[in-house]
C-alpha cells in the first residue's frame, strides 16, 4: 500500500485521533517534518471532529516535548554528542543553551509558534534544567496556536484550508514571530 493510500486510510479512520496524537508525538522527538502536512488533511476529512483533531496533536507534542526535556535532563552527559547530532549540529545547540538561560521561556515560545525542528530546544532545556512549569507552559501556548490556530482556519475556510496555509505560510509565521518578539520586548521592559 503507497504512502498517500495509507495517509488517506488513517484520515478516514476511527483511529485518526490517536493517529494524530502518535504523528504528533513522532513530529516533536523523532521526525523533524512538519505535521500540518498531515493534519489540515485530516481535519478537512474530520470537520466534526476538528477540535479534537488539535488537542490530540497538542498532546502529543506535549508528551514528545516531556522527552525531549527528559532526554536533556538526563542523558545529555551520557548521549550528548550524539542525541545532538541526532537532532541538529553543535552550534545549534550551544545557541539554544545561550537563549534558554537568557531568556527561557520566549525562547521556548518562540521555537514553539513557528512550524521548525522543536528537538534542540527540548535538549536544551533539559540539559540547563529550565522550570519544568514554565517549559510545560511555553509548549502549550505555542503549540496550542498552532494547532488550534489551523484547526480555526479549516473551520473557517473549509477545503481551502490547504491552499490558504501554503499561499501565506511565510506572511502567518513572520506575523506570529513578530507578535512573540512584540510580547518577549514588552515583557522585558516591565521587568526592568
Amino acid at each position: 500500500m503507497g504512502l498517500r493510500r495509507r495517509l488517506k486510510a488513517l484520515i478516514t479512520s476511527r483511529r485518526v485521533l490517536s493517529g494524530t496524537f502518535f504523528a504528533s508525538l513522532a513530529e516533536s522527538t523523532l521526525v523533524p517534518i512538519p505535521l500540518e502536512a498531515v493534519l489540515i488533511p485530516a481535519m478537512q476529512a474530520n470537520r466534526s471532529r476538528l477540535w479534537a483533531l488539535a488537542g490530540a496533536a497538542l498532546a502529543g507534542c506535549l508528551v514528545g516535548a516531556l522527552m525531549g526535556y527528559a532526554a536533556g535532563y538526563w542523558l545529555l552527559d551520557i548521549f550528548g554528542q550524539r542525541l545532538i547530532a541526532w537532532f541538529g549540529d553543535p552550534r545549534q545547540f550551544d545557541q539554544a543553551l545561550e537563549e534558554i538561560r537568557r531568556n527561557g521561556f520566549w525562547f521556548v515560545l518562540s521555537i514553539g509558534v513557528v512550524p521548525i525542528p522543536f528537538q534542540i530546544a527540548m535538549l536544551a532545556a533539559g540539559a540547563v534544567q529550565y522550570a519544568l512549569p514554565g517549559y510545560v507552559a511555553a509548549t502549550l501556548i505555542a503549540r496550542g496556536l498552532r494547532y488550534y490556530g489551523l484547526a480555526w482556519v479549516v473551520w473557517k475556510f473549509g477545503d481551502q484550508a490547504q491552499a490558504l496555509y501554503q499561499r501565506h505560510r511565510a506572511g502567518v509565521l513572520a506575523a506570529l514571530s513578530a507578535l512573540v518578539l512584540a510580547a518577549w520586548a514588552l515583557a522585558g521592559r516591565f521587568a526592568d
